[in-house]
């Protein structure tokens, strides 16, 4: 399974104290060096980490494909289309969210999406859609003639948080308790079915499918199992480990997972 690997949260401690480093640019060939299939960065509209010249540098200087997730908005879909990363991923944003909160809306934003789907194709740049794990978006996406979809595992990566959590400190009783897991175990399994199901559809649809969100060393092989899924996009769980071990170590602990 191809891991890329997003550099996003080397920027944010960049942008904690507003100075020159760390720089995600250095990063570059530690990815390469340590198994890294794609580098992924998100040009924020608000630009809260990733700079316009941090994410020109890293498609111009990467020796391996960068995925650049954005939003559908006009202006940086022109942005992109000038940067030529290997590949778009379009992902919905709130300039109030601490992170994306959900895949995109296809049928509220269909036409906008097409329009910068065109776009983006004609500038040579393939395109992956960040989406919810269901029937409707797959088929949406399928007509929508993309690449790439990526599905967001971020309601499958909090039920497992709250599954594997420090349940024992809560003020319930211990048969309370065992229900709350008892619950939680559906949910996980009801959400990873519903991710299984939408990469089977995709790859039925020949769309190419990868997955993110909230996925870290102790719940991503629920997700790798997943034989539909050709690659994965993890960012926070890397660079926090990153902080103890080194990017490297970090990296290959990641791929060994996988």
């Amino acid at each position: 399974m191809l891991l890329g690997v997003n550099i996003d949260h080397i920027a944010v401690l960049r942008e904690a104290r507003k100075i020159n480093d760390p720089n995600p640019l250095d990063a570059l060939g530690i990815c390469k060096l340590a198994g890294a299939d794609q580098i992924t960065i998100h040009l924020r509209e608000d630009r809260r980490h990733i700079h316009d010249d941090d994410a020109k540098r890293i498609c111009e200087q990467s020796t391996l494909p960068v995925n650049l997730e954005c939003s559908i908005n006009e202006e940086i879909i022109d942005i992109v289309c000038k940067m030529k990363p290997s590949r778009a991923t379009l992902v919905p944003e709130n300039r109030d969210e601490v992170t994306t909160e959900g895949g995109l809306d296809l049928n509220s934003n269909f036409q906008r999406i097409e329009n910068a789907v065109k776009k983006l194709h004609e500038n040579e740049i393939e395109v992956s859609l960040f989406i919810d794990p269901n029937k409707e978006m797959i088929e949406l996406a399928s007509k929508l003639n993309v690449e790439w979809v990526e599905l967001h595992t971020g309601t499958f990566a909090n039920v497992y948080a709250m599954l594997h959590g420090n349940l024992k400190n809560s003020h319930h009783s211990i048969k309370d308790l065992e229900l709350k897991k008892d619950e939680l175990k559906k949910l996980l399994q009801k959400s990873k079915k519903e991710i299984k199901k939408a990469a089977s559809l995709a790859q039925k649809l020949k769309i190419k499918v990868a997955a993110g969100h909230g996925l870290n060393y102790q719940n991503v092989n629920e997700i790798s199992s997943l034989k539909t899924i050709e690659e994965l996009n993890i960012g926070q769980s890397i660079i926090a480990r990153s902080v103890f071990t080194g990017l490297q170590i970090a990296i290959k602990d990641m791929k060994d997972l996988l």
